[in-house]
């Protein structure tokens, strides 16, 4: 089971995977990125690493692996489920109601 809400990273190279775990985000990092010199991916790379030592809660690395990919523009963006577009359409009825 994963850890974390799934993340599609889409690489340079046209290649993707999805993400969920610590594991996955040391693999993603060694895929196709625009700049594994930027300071961003550096620190992500490196807080991975220590979160598979044990010396970095898992929730930190992972948000650094995230905001990393979103810098270099490699997240695929996320629709909406189809539960949250339910409440969305109940909820925009609701608005539209006169008041009674």
């Amino acid at each position: 089971m994963s850890r974390f809400l799934p993340l599609t990273i889409r690489f340079v190279n046209a290649g993707s995977m999805v993400v969920s775990s610590i594991a996955d985000a040391r693999k993603a990092l060694e895929g196709s990125w625009k700049n594994k010199e930027a300071p961003d991916y550096l620190a992500a790379s490196r807080l991975v690493d220590d979160a598979i030592a044990g010396i970095c809660r898992p929730a930190v690395a992972f948000a650094a692996f995230k905001k990393a990919a979103a810098q270099q523009g490699l997240l695929k963006p996320v629709d909406p489920s189809a539960a949250l577009s339910m409440l969305d359409q109940i909820s925009s009825r609701d608005r539209k109601k006169p008041p009674g």
